[in-house]
């Protein structure tokens, strides 16, 4: 390609929007712009590293067995409100009304429309197992769209979806698109780690992410130290620690009422009453799906939304607003408590019953109530493990020292089980010639996210470093003034012997300053260039710069084999 013909334009400032180095230097080197908020236009030079993430991932999927479909972006409400899902997926699904009145949503996923498909096809357990993939744009109307293409309303993903006659069956697929997973993301040359992690309204019981570590990631990987024990944040258990016989010689105190002018948070709190915020209930309203909930954990912690949603069997799980809080309590945000609170569900984390004489509100404006005991001034519905896990935790499995990183999922993989093959007739005939549900596993990876990643791993002061598989061109020919004769002419030669020996190759055939050139050059990461300037009008030397800085002067008659020895190495 030719730059000068190029649809290109690269920025010498970073965008005062973009917050990390991805988003940054996608838009600076050309490779996205922004239509609105989450919404992105990929560049030729993006949409090519794009498809270069996207022949990797067919090349891994056809080779594993997996066979390519494409289904429809816009799905019909009833296959929805079959599964359940209809009401559960929130307000991140776009609904709407066709001319005919029929409701359809901008498919978020698609495991309602590929289960309704296969259950119509399939008929028998001589047809299973079979696995289905498909690369489509979704959407999902993010409420706070960050990160440029990490999160963002619409997305490209590769997602898969299993069907095998029965739980053994559903472990080999499980197996098989786990380590195709691990081949694809190897081949993009990512650092990546798979973690346990919480299926989510996706449903099913286990379920595996796959994160590449990044300063600017979004979700955190929790290991231990000791042990191979890796989760998602969301996901890792809190071991729960028997304190009995400390409490046991702890005395009740009698219930006190105290006047806190003003003081809504734990920390203000523990200022003014000299009380550590791990002696105190923080008490948090939720609306759900049935109605309210309070969930009650120390000062000190923090509520897992995650974990309360699998308890509560909700997919809504919002907080209350201040007018609901203040109906339900009878005081205003911030001073809410466990006694006496009527028409809401109690869920209490396990650390609440290992202590006594706590500080909680006392759902009176200014009030709060010290030396609170659970069980003898008010009770919960249910005890559990509701929190997220702290430094201060030991590993679950095996007493471990924890560490928590930041990252970037690329991967998600679940086993769905017959979540959806049973409300929406997945079923088959089996050897017996009865009748039973399909059991099947779903593998998204998101493409986007791929892209970002990798920039977030690989980046320098001047600009992209990517790895040999995802770079736009992997060779550039820079003559640093192409309007001279002897430079242009020898450049096309080696430009036109490069495309004719295969390789991906750009020519800066612009009439711009050498500094302009190399500095786009840097930007846009192509790992070998081959620089024409005055040395080569001279004596014929031509220079070879590898974007990784290193340089070397060589004759015209060995550029196509230090080329090939240089990228084959990389």
């Amino acid at each position: 390609m030719r730059l000068s013909q190029s649809f290109i334009s690269t920025l010498r400032k970073s965008p005062k929007e973009a917050q990390i180095p991805s988003h940054q230097l996608m838009i600076k080197a050309g490779l996205i712009r922004q239509l609105a908020s989450g919404l992105y236009t990929y560049l030729p030079f993006g949409w090519k590293i794009v498809n270069k993430a996207i022949a990797i991932i067919r090349e891994e999927m056809d080779s594993s067995g997996a066979q390519e479909i494409s289904l429809p972006i816009l799905q019909p409400s009833s296959l929805w409100e079959k599964s359940g899902r209809w009401k559960e997926y929130g307000k991140e699904m776009m609904r709407f009304k066709d001319r005919k009145g029929t409701f359809l949503c901008i498919g978020p996923t698609h495991e309602e429309i590929i289960t309704d498909l296969v259950g119509k096809e399939i008929k028998s357990y001589r047809q299973l197992p079979i696995i289905l993939y498909q690369i489509k744009s979704k959407f999902r109307d993010e409420i706070r769209p960050r990160f440029g293409v990490i999160r963002s309303r619409e997305f490209i993903m590769k997602d898969a979806y299993s069907f095998d006659v029965d739980e053994e069956g559903l472990e080999r697929s499980y197996q098989i698109m786990y380590q195709t997973y691990k081949r694809i993301f190897s081949r993009c040359k990512l650092s990546f780690e798979v973690v346990e992690a919480d299926p989510g309204l996706m449903g099913g019981h286990i379920s595996h992410e796959f994160i590449a570590p990044a300063e600017n990631g979004e979700d955190t990987i929790v290991s231990c130290s000791a042990c191979n024990y890796r989760a998602n944040l969301e996901m890792v258990e809190c071991k729960r620690v028997d304190l009995t016989d400390e409490v046991e010689k702890v005395q009740m105190q009698p219930l006190k009422e105290v006047h806190t002018p003003g003081i809504t948070r734990v920390e203000q709190l523990e200022e003014f009453l000299k009380i550590p915020t791990s002696q105190m209930i923080k008490t948090l309203i939720f609306e759900t799906d049935n109605g309210f909930v309070a969930t009650l954990v120390r000062g000190n912690h923090e509520v897992n939304l995650s974990k309360v949603r699998r308890i509560i069997g909700s997919a809504k799980l919002e907080m209350a607003s201040h007018s609901q809080i203040q109906e339900l309590t009878g005081a205003p945000v911030g001073f809410s408590g466990p006694i006496g609170l009527g028409r809401v569900k109690i869920i209490q984390d396990f650390s609440i019953t290992n202590g006594k004489n706590f500080v909680c509100g006392a759902n009176k404006e200014n009030k709060h109530i010290i030396n609170v005991n659970p069980r003898r001034d008010f009770s919960a519905d249910f005890t559990g493990d509701i929190r997220y896990i702290t430094e201060e935790d030991q590993c679950p499995k095996c007493d471990g020292n924890l560490r928590f990183r930041e990252g970037i999922e690329l991967g998600h993989i679940f086993k769905l089980g017959t979540k959806y093959s049973i409300p929406l007739g997945g079923t088959f005939i089996d050897k017996n010639n009865r009748e039973r549900p399909m059991v099947m596993g779903c593998y998204g990876i998101g493409i986007d996210r791929i892209i970002a990643a990798s920039i977030e791993q690989n980046n320098d002061e001047k600009g992209l470093l990517l790895p040999l598989p995802l770079v736009p061109f992997q060779i550039l020919v820079l003559p640093l003034n192409y309007n001279q004769n002897i430079l242009r002419k020898k450049s096309e030669e080696i430009y036109s012997k490069l495309k004719k020996q295969g390789f991906d190759v750009l020519i800066d055939d612009r009439d711009e300053a050498p500094g302009v050139k190399f500095n786009d050059a840097y930007l846009l990461g192509i790992p070998f260039l081959i620089i024409l300037g005055k040395n080569f009008i001279k004596n014929g030397q031509i220079e070879l710069e590898h974007r990784t800085g290193e340089k070397e002067i060589t004759k015209e008659d060995e550029v196509i084999s230090k080329a090939i020895k240089y990228l084959d190495k990389s």
